[in-house]
């Protein structure tokens, strides 16, 4: 009788764990709009892992709400749709003078229809490939500030460098600055509760972005605020790869020198980067933090055709999963992909791309366009990194150039630069999960003199990296094969 009663309980709950599953791919079929590779991959996992399946799941593939978490207020969307459609005007008129403007109007118009992205010209920018330049300058400006610090990272842990940025925020907030410190709760687990408590208790806000139930359990793990930003009394901004950590100093034997870009930027694009942060904020804190007020810190901005570093065109772009319609930054990428006519340089620690992306840069590749791309020489997540060696593969074959940055390093870099013309750097990597799950933002820059420069870091780095050769990965042992191939099989969950 009790091994009948046994196996009767095991056909329901084997019954139930199939009805489920079944449940779950019919949802991802029907009803939540994901790519065909994505569902294929969970529908592969459910049915072959059909118990586990469900926990893997329910951690990593369950969807959010998808409609748009950061509202905007009608009377600062009326203020942000009439500053766009004034830079709009001014374009157009521009463009018959400025040829720089005219000839990426088109990628400006992309990214203004499909994100706001808002297009200023009056800016400064200096970029920063050695992190400690990066610490150092921000360090600098923190120490600086007078009205508010506005900081925001995926990583903040209290270490070292976190414990030196820290004092400086309760010293600035002591003295009567305005100081807001927003996380993400997965990336930033490692920051401890009594450092919190120091902070709040010193006047600091802090905010933590989806957080855990009692810093166990996350239910929404795989969607992450991947976001890296600083502003600074609306005169300064910072934006990139780097996180606050002191792996990211070198300072972790496991990855050596940490290779990482990162961006300060001057000008009315600063208002820009603010409000993505003032969005994510509310949305974080429900702090009723008024737009209005940080639009009135500049003017309208003005499009002028002084070619100094002071006068460089921006669009501060955002992405992530809450727009099911739209990949903004990607659609950035593919943009400055398809313009392209010399060359096209990435860097990224992650490469894992959509049909999309790869057949757009083996077009490029076909039409004679010089593609290089630089990835990591050593593993952070082991199957993103057979992943992204096995589209490098596929890439190898139609004339690429791949490269794998130092021997005792890890490359975390997120840039792309094409012709001279027209670079972007940010917080997302080349890869599936920066596109549809992140919250991401990347700054796009048209200016002539930043691109060389980021030209001239891109080769730079080349002397410190080992090409992969076609012969080389087709000689690689049987063993990496079956590692690319099942890792492949699994990217569009990674």
């Amino acid at each position: 009788m009790l091994s009948f009663l046994q196996e009767s309980a095991y056909e329901i709950a084997a019954t139930s764990i199939y009805i489920i599953n079944f449940a779950i791919i019919l949802n991802l079929i029907f009803r939540e709009k994901r790519s065909i590779e994505t569902i294929v991959a969970w529908t592969a996992v459910l049915t072959t892992l059909p118990a586990v399946g469900i926990v893997i799941f329910m951690l990593f593939g369950r969807g959010i709400a998808k409609n748009n978490m950061f509202k905007i207020k009608e009377q600062e969307d009326k203020i942000i749709k009439a500053s766009i459609s004034q830079s709009k005007d001014r374009l157009k008129y521009s463009s018959m003078i400025d040829q720089n403007l005219k000839d990426n109007i088109d990628m400006i118009d992309a990214l203004t229809n499909s994100n706001n992205a808002h297009y200023t010209n009056n800016n400064s920018v200096d970029i920063y490939d050695k992190s400690i330049d990066f610490f150092d300058s921000l360090l600098e400006e923190l120490k600086n500030a007078q009205q508010y610090i506005n900081i925001q990272f995926y990583i903040f842990k209290d270490d070292d460098i976190g414990n030196k940025i820290i004092d400086i925020l309760i010293e600035k907030a002591k003295s009567g600055v305005e100081v807001r410190l927003l996380y993400d709760a997965v990336g930033s687990r490692l920051l401890s509760e009594k450092t919190l408590v120091k902070l709040k208790k010193n006047g600091v806000k802090t905010g933590s972005f989806f957080p855990s139930l009692l810093k166990i359990v996350n239910f929404n793990l795989n969607y992450r605020n991947h976001r890296k930003i600083v502003v600074i009394d609306g005169n300064v901004a910072f934006v990139g790869g780097n996180n606050v950590g002191d792996e990211y100093l070198g300072k972790n034997p496991r990855f050596g020198e940490w290779r990482d870009t990162h961006l300060k930027l001057t000008g009315d694009c600063v208002v820009d980067l603010n409000i993505r942060f003032i969005l994510d904020w509310r949305y974080t804190t429900k702090e009723n933090l008024d737009l209005a007020k940080y639009f009135d810190e500049c003017q309208t901005p003005n499009i002028s055709f002084n070619k100094s570093s002071n006068n460089i065109g921006i669009q501060i772009v955002s992405s992530g999963p809450d727009i099911t319609e739209l990949d903004e930054i990607k659609y950035g990428y593919i943009k400055m992909i398809q313009k392209a006519r010399k060359y096209i340089y990435i860097q990224s620690p992650y490469l894992i791309l959509d049909r999309t992306l790869i057949d757009s840069l083996k077009i490029a590749c076909l039409s004679g366009v010089d593609v290089r791309i630089m990835i990591p020489s050593k593993p952070d997540h082991p199957f993103v990194y057979w992943a992204s060696c096995s589209y490098a593969g596929e890439l190898l074959k139609f004339g690429a150039k791949v490269y794998t940055y130092g021997d005792d390093a890890f490359l975390h870099a997120k840039t792309i630069v094409i012709d001279d013309k027209i670079c972007s750097i940010g917080t997302a990597n080349m890869d599936i999960r920066s596109f549809e799950l992140n919250f991401e933002v990347n700054a796009f820059i048209y200016s002539e003199e930043v691109s060389k420069k980021q030209r001239t870091i891109f080769e730079n780095d080349i002397t410190n990296s080992n090409e992969i050769t076609i012969d080389s990965y087709n000689s690689r042992p049987r063993s990496i094969k079956i590692k690319e191939s099942i890792s492949r099989l699994l990217s569009p969950l990674l």
